[in-house]
């Protein structure tokens, strides 16, 4: 108990005086009964004037407590004592001088020398708590340095209530003694801004330079629910799944909401991709209708009443008595896994935002009937803050998911993102057991694989021709210098650097060779930049020509990037268009039926698509998704050359494109490949089609030397005369809507390495002058309104 002695700035003494005057009152203007009690008041202020002068020692309060008691009985209604939770006692101090009957029975169950504590309250807080009490008292500054004053004190079962304490200063004096010091304007000034430092307080109110004389009367009330409403969105809020024990203070918070010592809570999460209830990959947090499982279907897992009520009607659904329902409804598992659980009743409730169900709250007890429809109404306080936390929670998840995902895998196409997404969980799941796995490779299996290609033609033979312009222009540049010294200072050295200069430019004119560029560029860093370093300084006419020259070079790579930059932003801009192109018509071939897409952009745009069960997860796929997904990659073939030859005429460089469309006859499986984070074919039967698109652009016509790809073609490689008819169907409906011309042609392929029997259709595709011409060309006609 907190001693009357200790430090603080008011002197406390106990006094009855306010109460006496209130007697004396009573006694000249009362009614006779009131006089009689009065007049026995007063007779113990008369035997005992000491308790109106006040009383300092502890020894003699308690000596006196029959007194106080007599005094204080009006104050404590004896019809109230089994409702009321009151004492009288001195501010912030633990003394007791009169209690009523309930908190006496409220600090009895807390157990033996249980002693009530202000919560969150310390001797500093204490020290200015007091000092409080003279400006407001004494000087009448209207300053709130108040904050609710609470006490814990646990109950019977152990659950720990929270009681708020409202105190009445009706009955205190406070007064200033001569070691007091006068507080001015400026000194509350200064104490607004120091509230924490306890020794300005002190100097400004020195220990025991006040007088307190009075006693306060304090009233206290049960408020559990709102505090642990409050704690309960504090642990929402701070809630991390790896620290400390959440999921015990969560249940702690849930009993003393629902005054049951018993309940447990749990919860499931509800996936709305595949429709189940899932366990929170989270340690800890139990699912009790999911018992042992760790996923299982809606219905399966509830029961009808419940699946109605939680899903239709969106509201709890309440088991006063399971057993009893089990009997009702003895072929539903949800009632087996409680009453396996030793659950006896619960509540069930939906966690909704808006029209999304986000899971499910478990409340259960091993108790009959102590949870039922009427306790079940306590979660209408309580779902709001539920609701944010789950939302928070599934952002955090979802977003940790995609985490795993992203350094695991890299991007992931979304209509593949599902399986990665559940071998996350799986990954997620195995690091919170602490049981630490590898992300295993995913696989799709028996799909079938499409392939097509829309490549810039002679890019190879257009680079070259490039960087030849480029060295040529820069090497004449280089010459043109060293002529101009050789005038003025005709040494052997120069003449040496002149001829080895022009070797270059007749060398590379003839043609380049594999390392000529890397040659010319190493003389150029290592002999002719040091030496016109020299040379700036030897003349202006020099200096002059070196700045030219170098204003003919590329700030960072330091050559001429003239032609080879127009090659490569015609590349750039052709990609660009046509990747942009593809994305946006995928889009629409994916509301078609969903299916595996990937492109890549090198010398053109390549494009891979997989289409079959084990990528949709639905019990769907059909083969005719499979041929309308075939006749969209022609058609979008044609689209992407139409529109490539409609931006030609823009282009830095005029350069060709051809496409190619790569049939593969039956279905074969894809893996994810860990390392190089991409998918490629799996099995050694496979490999063959990955062989064959990487080589069969390049491939030719048997017994000549014509490429099968060509400017103004459409080409389709295949290997069965099966494939061959199917896709000259295609042929013939795209025929009839004006993308192709009417001869188609087969060829015979030279046989690739360890890849014989390739035959291809080839088709002249036809061309609009633009977006708007409703004209068709053959690529012939185009090219001379082109030009």
């Amino acid at each position: 108990m907190r001693g009357l002695e200790q430090d603080f700035p008011l002197d406390i003494s106990i006094s009855f005086s306010k109460f006496f005057e209130h007697y004396r009152e009573l006694f000249k203007n009362g009614n006779e009964l009131v006089k009689d009690r009065a007049s026995r008041v007063l007779k113990i202020a008369k035997e005992y004037p000491e308790l109106e002068e006040g009383i300092k020692e502890e020894t003699r309060v308690k000596e006196l407590l029959p007194q106080i008691d007599l005094i204080l009985e009006d104050s404590f209604a004896q019809i109230l004592q089994q409702n009321e939770i009151k004492i009288a006692t001195i501010p912030f101090h633990n003394t007791v001088l009169k209690s009523s009957d309930r908190y006496q029975n409220i600090i009895a169950t807390a157990g033996k020398d249980f002693e009530p504590q202000i919560k969150n309250f310390d001797e500093k807080h204490y020290y200015i708590m007091g000092c409080s009490m003279i400006l407001n008292s004494y000087y009448g500054y209207n300053i709130d340095f108040r904050r609710p004053f609470f006490y814990d004190i646990p109950d019977a079962m152990g659950i720990m209530r929270h009681y708020r304490i409202m105190y009445n200063g009706d009955f205190i004096d406070v007064i200033k003694t001569d070691k007091a010091k006068d507080i001015t304007d400026e000194d509350v000034a200064e104490l607004l801004d120091n509230f924490d430092n306890v020794d300005i307080w002190k100097e400004k109110f020195p220990p025991h330079s006040w007088i307190f004389k009075g006693v306060v009367i304090a009233n206290m009330f049960d408020v559990t629910t709102d505090v642990s409403l409050s704690d309960f969105k504090t642990s929402l809020i701070k809630y991390d799944k790896t620290h400390g024990d959440f999921v015990g203070s969560f249940q702690q918070i849930f009993r003393a909401i629902f005054n049951l010592y018993e309940i447990k809570v749990g919860f499931s999460s509800y996936n709305p991709e595949e429709e189940i209830l899932e366990r929170v990959p989270f340690k800890d947090i139990d699912s009790y209708i999911l018992s042992d499982k760790y996923s299982d279907c809606c219905e399966s897992a509830l029961c009808d009443g419940t699946y109605h009520y939680l899903f239709e009607e969106s509201t709890y659904f309440a088991i006063s008595d399971v057993k009893k329902y089990q009997k009702l409804a003895k072929d539903q598992i949800m009632y087996k896994n409680l009453v396996a659980q030793g659950i006896n009743s619960a509540i069930l409730a939906p966690i909704k935002s808006g029209n999304k169900l986000l899971g499910i709250l478990e409340i259960v007890s091993p108790n009959v009937h102590e949870l039922n429809s009427i306790n079940a109404n306590k979660l209408q306080d309580v779902m709001p803050y539920l609701v944010d936390s789950v939302l928070r929670s599934k952002s955090k998840t979802e977003n940790e998911l995609e985490l795993i995902i992203q350094q695991e895998c890299t991007s992931i196409h979304p209509s593949v993102h599902w399986k990665f997404k559940q071998e996350a969980k799986r990954f997620m799941r195995a690091m919170v057991d602490e049981n630490p796995v590898s992300f295993r490779e995913v696989v799709f299996e028996n799909v079938y694989p499409l392939y097509g290609q829309i490549d810039i033609k002679g890019s190879s033979d257009a680079r070259n021709e490039a960087i030849q312009k480029d060295l040529v222009l820069q090497l004449k540049g280089i010459s043109k210098i060293i002529n101009k010294v050789i005038e003025s200072d005709p040494i052997p050295i120069y003449e040496q650097l002149k001829y080895r200069t022009n070797r270059y430019i007749n060398s590379i004119t003839e043609q380049l060779q594999v390392d000529s560029e890397q040659k010319i560029l190493n003389f150029i860093k290592k002999e002719i930049t040091p030496l016109f370093k020299h040379l700036k300084q030897k003349s202006i006419e020099l200096d002059t020509l070196i700045d030219q020259y170098d204003d003919m070079l590329d700030e960072v790579i330091k050559t001429v990037y003239k032609h080879r930059k127009a090659y490569d932003e015609s590349v750039m801009l052709i990609n660009k268009k046509m990747a942009s192109l593809l994305d946006q018509k995928q889009d629409e071939a994916q509301g078609m039926y969903p299916h595996y897409f990937e492109r890549f952009k090198s010398d053109g745009v390549e494009h891979n698509m997989y289409i079959g069960e084990s990528i949709t997860k639905q019990d769907s796929f059909n083969k005719v998704y499979l041929y309308n997904l075939r006749l969209w990659q022609l058609q979008i073939m044609c689209e992407m050359e139409n529109a490539y030859y409609q931006m030609k005429k823009e282009l830095p460089i005029a350069l060709d494109v051809a496409s190619m469309v790569l049939v593969f006859n039956s279905s074969l499986s894809v893996r994810f490949r860990m390392d190089e984070k991409r998918f490629d074919v799996d099995g050694t039967y496979n490999a063959r089609y990955e062989v064959v698109k990487k080589r069969v652009d390049k491939s030719k016509i048997k017994g000549t030397d014509q490429r099968v790809t060509e400017k103004g073609k459409l080409v389709i490689i295949y290997s069965q005369r099966s494939d061959e008819r199917e896709y000259i169907k295609y042929l013939n409906f795209l025929q009839s809507k004006n993308y192709l011309e009417e001869e188609i042609e087969i060829v015979e392929l030279d046989n690739l390495q360890g890849v014989t029997g390739l035959k291809a259709l080839r088709v002249n595709i036809l061309y609009h002058k633009s977006e708007q011409d409703k004209e068709y060309y053959t690529y012939e006609d185009l090219m001379k309104e082109i030009n």
